[in-house]
């Protein structure tokens, strides 16, 4: 029988990006009888700098054989975390999950190109930090329920005063976010001699506050007690 509060305490995520298509589509995995494609968006910031974002296209949505580099577009979908099968271990992909893609003429506007809603959980204690320069930046590690028990994993970072806020954050804590999907290249040290340039996803929150945990009635504590 089906478990009638499978679809509770689904949390939000919601996302709009818009930019321009930086490669063909690949081949990422198939789940089910359904194929799904990956590519990669440069969508601009209002100080012109990119962020590239990977995408995650069911192949229902568009021909995967169309030649779509360089054009611009919409997509709204979800943030989503991955269990990476490549050769590397432990490791996380993020991508937007598209549910719709429209190409557009127009450039996209900087100031509405890239938003992001979640309401999740503090899974992370959060971790506070000044820069050498004085600014205060607080990393949070965010856990958005899906339907059916799912959840995606997202990092988040944010700044000033919000990050003196999220400081005092405790795990379990529910948090509504709003923001943006930025990339960030690193260097990663391998070993003594070796070290890599890798690139790093997070939602950067422009706003933020904290929600009530719901607490489960008494007939789902039983029921979810005796399953």
């Amino acid at each position: 029988m089906a478990n009638k509060n499978a679809n509770k305490n689904v949390g939000t995520n919601y996302v709009t990006v818009m930019g321009k298509v930086e490669s063909d589509f690949e081949f990422s995995h198939k789940s089910g009888n359904k194929s799904f494609y990956m590519t990669k968006i440069a969508v601009k910031r209002l100080s012109d700098v990119e962020d590239h974002i990977q995408l995650i296209v069911p192949e229902t949505l568009i021909d995967m054989a169309g030649d779509y580099v360089g054009k611009c577009v919409r997509v709204r979908g979800n943030y989503r975390s991955y269990n990476n099968r490549g050769e590397r271990k432990n490791r996380v992909l993020l991508a937007v999950f598209a549910k719709e893609i429209t190409f557009v003429d127009e450039e996209p506007d900087a100031k509405k190109s890239n938003r992001v809603h979640l309401d999740g959980y503090v899974c992370k204690k959060p971790v506070y930090r000044k820069t050498p320069k004085g600014r205060e930046i607080t990393d949070l590690f965010i856990a958005v329920n899906r339907p059916f028990r799912h959840s995606d994993y997202i990092p988040c970072i944010c700044w000033g005063n919000n990050a003196v806020i999220a400081s005092e954050y405790k795990v379990g804590d529910r948090v509504n976010i709003l923001g943006r999907i930025q990339s960030r290249e690193y260097t990663k040290r391998i070993s003594e001699t070796e070290s890599e340039k890798r690139v790093a996803y997070e939602v950067s929150i422009n706003s933020m506050r904290k929600e009530e945990v719901e607490q489960p009635e008494e007939g789902e504590k039983a029921e979810e007690t005796a399953e």
